[in-house]
Order: structure tokens, then sequence, then C-alpha cells
């Protein structure tokens, strides 16, 4: 018997099983920017959720919070024995600070770090005079300086070029400390020896701002700016409360205390310049 097969017209389309008609076609999707916000919304929504709970606590132990952070930062730019090189040795000026505000009897707040500024107290009162704030604002920078030579007194012990960086990095803080704008320590040092060496010190700063450009001084450049435009504005409240007067010998000691401290500092410096291909 022979089979009889249908005839097939070539221009129809094939029919397609029973099951398949029951699919669509699939369509191609566009950009969905609703999930992707979703994704990109989500770890700071989870931040900002921790934040709301923790936040009043973490902010109870600003000593502690800033540290962490300004080590977080100094170890990411530089390596562990920067960061803790760094932190300690600001740590330590701060400290210089922080003891003579406490034997002023001054009420003043553990050091808050700042990441890429340093650190600084906070007083709820000021030094009652040129030559109080003389006292505080160097005793950071003595404290600062004896911490980098303990550093160097280490690195010649243990021949240690890395060290010597370190206590090199001590010695520029302390003296960049001694520029005298204020709110630097300089600024305030310079306060009981004449405060005409504020404009000194702000026309140098402008320069060193021109020469090497940074977003750091630029800052530190408007905040000077600024306090000395405040101070000179109340010059004469500042006279006739008295916090200008000065004795002589007071301000021979500032001055040989401010311009020899410096003169160290460079030397210091010198001591213990390390090229950077050795270490």
């Amino acid at each position: 018997m022979s089979q009889i097969t249908p005839e097939v017209d070539p221009n129809e389309p094939p029919e397609l099983p029973r099951d398949f008609r029951e699919y669509e076609p699939i369509q191609p999707r566009g950009t969905d920017w609703r999930e992707i916000g979703r994704k990109i919304w989500a770890p700071f929504a989870a931040i900002g959720a921790f934040l709301a709970k923790f936040g009043v606590g973490i902010l109870k132990f600003k000593f502690l919070f800033g540290l962490f952070i300004s080590f977080g930062a100094y170890l990411w730019y530089g390596g562990v024995a920067f960061a803790i090189g760094l932190v300690g040795l600001i740590f330590v000026h701060e400290m210089g600070h922080w003891l003579e505000a406490k034997r002023q009897g001054l009420p003043v707040s553990a050091p808050l770090f700042i990441p890429f500024l340093g650190a600084s107290i906070f007083l709820k009162e000021h030094p009652e005079s040129a030559w109080r704030e003389f006292q505080l604002a160097i005793a950071g920078p003595l404290l600062g300086s004896l911490g980098a030579l303990g550093v160097y007194a280490v690195a010649v012990a243990e021949d240690s070029n890395r060290l010597r960086a370190i206590a090199f990095l001590g010695f520029f803080i302390n003296l960049f400390n001694l520029l005298p704008v204020v709110p630097l320590d300089g600024g305030r040092i310079v306060t009981a020896i004449h405060p005409a060496l504020w404009v000194f010190g702000l026309v140098a700063l402008l320069a060193l701002v021109i020469y090497r450009p940074n977003g750091i001084l630029v800052l530190i450049l408007v905040f000077a700016a600024m306090e000395l435009w405040q101070r000179w504005k109340t010059r004469r409240f500042a006279m006739s409360g008295g916090y200008y007067s000065v004795l002589p010998w007071q301000r021979l000691t500032a001055g040989v205390s401010y311009f020899g401290l410096a003169a160290l500092l460079v030397l210091g410096m010198h001591a213990t310049h390390v090229p950077h291909n050795f270490y």
C-alpha cells in the first residue's frame, strides 16, 4: 500500500506543536534604572542605618573615632610604619598643649584627630595673656620635637633608615607648625614677641602657596587671613584688657625659644634626611 504524503506549501511557515503556542516570544528588555538605583542605594542605606543606631555612641568617643579614621587614612596613604609614626608624633605634640593647659588650669578637651590636618585640642577658656598663650602654644612643638628626637635616637641605635624618615617627618611637622600665622602654633607663639610678625607669616605663607600650590596650605591661608583681620579689629579691646602686656624678659624668652627651636628643627631635618631610594 502506498503512503500518501500531504502536500506542503513552502511559502507557509511550519506549524508549531500545540505546546509551543502557549508561550509568548521573548522581547528585549531595556535598562531597569530602578533596579540599578536600588543596588546603588542599598550600601548607603545600610551605612545610614548603622550611624542612626550607633552614631551617638561613636561621637561620645571622639578621640578614639578620630584616631581610628586618621590612622586608616594614613595607613592607606603610606603604609603601616608611616601611619603609626605619624599618629604617634602628632599625639605627642598635642599632649604638650594638653599638659600645659592642665598646668594653667584651663578646661581642655582630649586631642581630636582630623585626617590629613593633624589634631587639635579645644579650650573652653582662652589664656589670659599673650605670655600665657605663648607657653601654651610652644609646649606642643617642644614635646613634639622631643618625640621626634627619641625616634631619631632609636634610628641611630638600630641603624634604621625607615625610623630616620619618620623622625624627619616629626621634625618637619613641628617646624611647619612654627609658621607665624594663626591657627598654627607659631602664630600664637609670636604674639608674645610682636604681633607684627603675623603679617610676615601671612606673606610667607602666600608665597609658599604660589610656589607650591596645595589645598591644605590654601585652607590655612584663608583661616590665617580671617584670624589676622579679626585680631586687628579687636586690637584696642585686647590692649585695654592687658592681653598684649608682655614684660621685656618675657619677650626675650619667647624670641629666643621660638627662633632657637626653629633652628634646632632645621638641623634635625638635615640630620635625618634620607633619600627616597634608601628605605
